[in-house]
């Protein structure tokens, strides 16, 4: 058996858009038809522009070949044009295309790919959702406190044990930045509303984007300290991990991080440095199952846990949810609501959800296959980018 070709769809994500723009979804097929799914997570160029990209990867490394010969291809991938370093685009390419043939690999075998990377050690997982508005709210709603209280309050009822936000203020490509008192005192209001809203019966996770210095973080991080959240998620860009490691020495607050950062490489370095306790691995972008298994190896040795990063379509939320099963120091799973919308829609047969938690697949590979009617009914046709930054600095003053 060997992998006879390459298909790639890039899907537009209709409104409310959840999740992203679009989506990018890799289809392989084998010689003896047996179909393997992937995604990609980039957003560091225009979307038709990564199908090329896929399509060009996989004809120079991964047509012909046998699709359970996952390092060998990794590998090979990896060191493509005398690279060999977490080229963060590259190996969301490879990403997309090892997952595919993890997907292969359990069907031929008849197999769920957590059956075939260390077995099944939780029967379910426990996801959070972000607080994302209701129709017709507005993005306003990310800066009002009330309304995500009230929405905290509406995703525990539906039985999350864990919600984010990330109320602190745009994000810039001239970050990392002080906050200001504005943004200081929103993040504070945000966290009690929250933590009076749902108690004890919720975690939260506070989210932010890289945007600030270490001492602007520990100050943020001073802040959000009695509502004692779960995380606060990339207080520091994900280039200097020394600099995130004062924030992590600096707060009783976990460190999450990872969702900007590429193979088991630059989460090592992380790691050793005691910059995060919660990795945020997102496989459509960290270089596919085998290097998240890998990565969350290294995070066991060093008594971290992961939490799986999605803001992407649901092949990733699948890829992750076989990754999360297997995993002793497994936390959290990021769930999209409740996997339904169009992250239903485009699937077959959506992933199955129970009242805030998880249940993992029995069939066979990855347990999930793009609905291709839908998909070819959703083309994206526009060219911007999947996540976009403030083009300018961010400015907030009474």
């Amino acid at each position: 058996m060997h992998i006879q070709d390459c298909e790639v769809f890039v899907v537009g994500n209709p409104p409310p858009g959840f999740g992203g723009r679009y989506f990018i979804f890799v289809k392989l097929t084998t010689n003896d038809g047996i179909v393997g799914w992937g995604e990609v997570y980039c957003a560091t160029f225009g979307p038709h522009v990564v199908a090329t990209m896929i399509e060009d990867t996989a004809a120079r490394f991964v047509l012909g070949a046998d699709p359970s010969s996952i390092e060998t291809v990794w590998r090979r991938v990896y060191s493509a044009g005398y690279g060999q370093r977490p080229d963060i685009t590259l190996v969301a390419i490879l990403s997309g295309l090892e997952m595919a043939m993890w997907d292969i690999t359990g069907k031929a075998a008849g197999k769920p790919v957590w059956a075939l990377t260390g077995g099944r050690v939780h029967e379910r997982l426990r996801a959070y959702t972000y607080l994302y508005p209701r129709p017709g709210e507005g993005a306003d709603f990310y800066h009002d406190a009330d309304r995500s209280a009230e929405a905290a309050a509406t995703a525990v009822a539906q039985g999350f044990t864990a919600i984010k936000f990330d109320p602190a203020g745009a994000y810039s490509a001239f970050d990392p930045r002080q906050p200001s008192r504005i943004q200081l005192e929103r993040s504070e209001r945000f966290c009690r509303r929250l933590r009076d809203a749902v108690g004890d019966r919720a975690d939260l996770l506070f989210g932010t984007h890289g945007q600030f210095t270490a001492s602007g973080a520990i100050r943020m991080a001073k802040r959000l300290e009695p509502c004692d959240p779960l995380w606060f998620e990339e207080p520091t860009p994900p280039e200097l991990p020394e600099e995130m490691a004062k924030v992590a020495r600096a707060t009783s607050i976990p460190i999450a991080t990872g969702e900007r950062l590429a193979t088991k490489y630059e989460l090592a370095r992380v790691l050793a440095l005691g910059a995060a306790s919660i990795i945020q691995v997102n496989l459509g972008r960290c270089g596919g199952l085998l290097e998240a298994k890998k990565i969350a190896g290294l995070a066991e040795a060093h008594y971290a846990q992961i939490a799986p990063h999605l803001y992407c379509g649901p092949v990733v939320g699948a890829a992750n949810i076989q990754l999360a099963t297997t995993c002793p120091n497994f936390l959290i799973l990021e769930s999209i609501q409740d996997w339904g919308g169009f992250h239903g829609e485009i699937l077959e047969k959506p992933i199955r959800f129970e009242a805030g938690w998880v249940v993992p697949p029995t069939e066979p590979g990855l347990g999930v296959a793009v609905n291709e009617a839908v998909a070819r009914a959703h083309p994206y046709t526009g060219d911007e980018l999947h996540l976009e930054m403030a083009a300018d600095p961010v400015l907030e003053f009474p």
